[in-house]
Formats: C-alpha cells, structure tokens, sequence
C-alpha cells in the first residue's frame, strides 16, 4: 500500500474522497464544482450543522454556493446514494432521519465491518503506517476536551484511516458508509461526545494491532463501538437557517478557488 496516500488524507476531513478510496483530490485533478457542493454538504452532516429531518431546498443550497440549482440537485442525488439525504417525491430533499430501531441497525453492521478491519490489520502493520496511526491517535489527544467539532471529526477519520490501510477498496467503501450514518445518528440521538474515553480505546486498538494480536484488536474495536452506539439519547435540536449554516463551508470553497 502506497502510505504517502494516508498520510496525505490521514488529517482531512472524514467526507473527504481519500475516505473513499479515491485518493487524495491533488493526484487526480481538481475535483468538479457538483463534488465539491457534494464534500461540504456532506461534512455538514457529519459535523451535526445540518440536523436530521433538515429540508434541504436546492434554491437555498444554490445561493449559499453561488452555484446553480441543477448542480445542488445532483449533489444532493449523490448523497441520497450514500444514505445521508432523502428524497421525497414533490417534497424535496432532506437530511436522512433514522429511526433508533434503524440506528441499531446500523451499529451492527459497523461493529461487523470493523472487526474484520482489525482482523485484516493485526500484524501486519508496517513502520510508516504504525507511524500514521500514532500520529493521528496523538492529535486527537492534543485536540480533546478543546474543540467538540474536531474532536468528533478526528474520531470518525480514525475508523476511516484503518479501512484505508487495509488496502481493501470494497471494504473501504462499506466502512465509510457506516460511519457516515453513524455519524447522522449520534447527531440526532447522541449524548454530547465523550472524546477522552474514545481516544483512549483508540490507542488501545492500535496497540493491539501492533501486537498482531487479532482476536484482542477485534475485542476491543467491538467494545469500543458498542460504547459509542450507548451513547445515544434522544434530544431536541434547534433549527437554523441553511444559508446561516453553509456560508462557512461556501466560504471554504471559494477560498479554495481564488
């Protein structure tokens, strides 16, 4: 496995296209305007802005990128695909609202996927990749209890990173999915994130991994999401404006084309 490649991606953000297998957005060209309405829709999810049940008017969403709403259309199709939007005929789109039931569902799914994740990578770690985990476990850390936002972010690249090391693109795919909705769910029903206790099992999973020791790496990783699945909690949110909750990312985007 080329390790520049996570290396690359190990420090974007979890709605990043590295995430995906595809390889950082630089060794490929720069990525179409409908990708990058897509990216920061979708890191808007994750990062609870947009909330579950949101609606998500192609006009507003148009407006808020200065682009079209043809191009905010397909961005919200692709996300449809992932399981993050919904489309409602004659309705529009909204943020995908899972039920508790389906939520459980999901986890899993999740714990499933990651067991076998641990079980492709114990042992096998080279240097350079046990480097990129220890940096990336080392970040979290310097970020917990400071920043709630990053520290959820960082937690979620986590998961995506060790897909990513396993060189399986199938299972990178089915990884990220997950996570992503996982991500929804904790949104709509999660308590407020507990990161210290996270980074800890994080090390510890990694730790496990160098050992080459599967079946505890495996434990672990299940023990770990089956804590993160328990925080859930129904909880109301406040709605916001979508315009008040994209110009950030919108601002980000034209950042980058200037």
């Amino acid at each position: 496995m080329n390790i520049s490649r996570v290396k690359k991606g190990a420090s974007r953000s979890v709605n990043d296209p590295t995430a995906k297998g595809k390889g950082p957005p630089g060794e490929s060209g720069a990525i179409s305007r409908t990708e990058a309405v897509q990216d920061a829709l979708r890191q808007a999810i994750i990062e609870q802005r947009l909330q579950p049940g949101a609606k998500l008017p192609e006009d507003a969403i148009g407006d808020a990128f200065g682009t079209s709403r043809t191009i905010a259309r397909e961005a919200l199709g692709r996300l449809a695909v992932e399981g993050l939007v919904e489309l409602k005929p004659n309705r529009g789109a909204f943020v995908a609202n899972p039920s508790l039931d389906e939520g459980r569902d999901v986890f899993v799914v999740r714990r499933g996927l990651e067991r076998i994740v641990t079980e492709c990578l114990a042992g096998k770690l080279k240097p350079d990749e046990i480097a990129v985990l220890r940096d990336h476990v080392a970040r979290e850390q310097k970020i917990s209890g400071h920043n709630e936002v990053e520290s959820i972010r960082l937690a979620g690249e986590f998961h995506l990173l060790l897909a990513r090391l396993t060189g399986n693109q199938v299972l990178v795919r089915y990884v990220t999915e997950v996570v992503s909705r996982c991500s929804l769910i904790l949104a709509m029903y999660g308590r407020p994130h507990s990161s210290d206790c996270g980074v800890s099992e994080h090390g510890e999973i990694v730790d496990a991994l160098i050992a080459g020791n599967a079946a505890r790496a495996a434990e672990l990783m299940d023990h770990h999401l089956a804590a993160v699945a328990s925080r859930a909690l129904l909880q109301e949110k406040a709605e916001r404006d979508i315009r008040d909750v994209l110009a950030p990312y919108a601002a980000r985007i034209r950042g980058l084309e200037s």
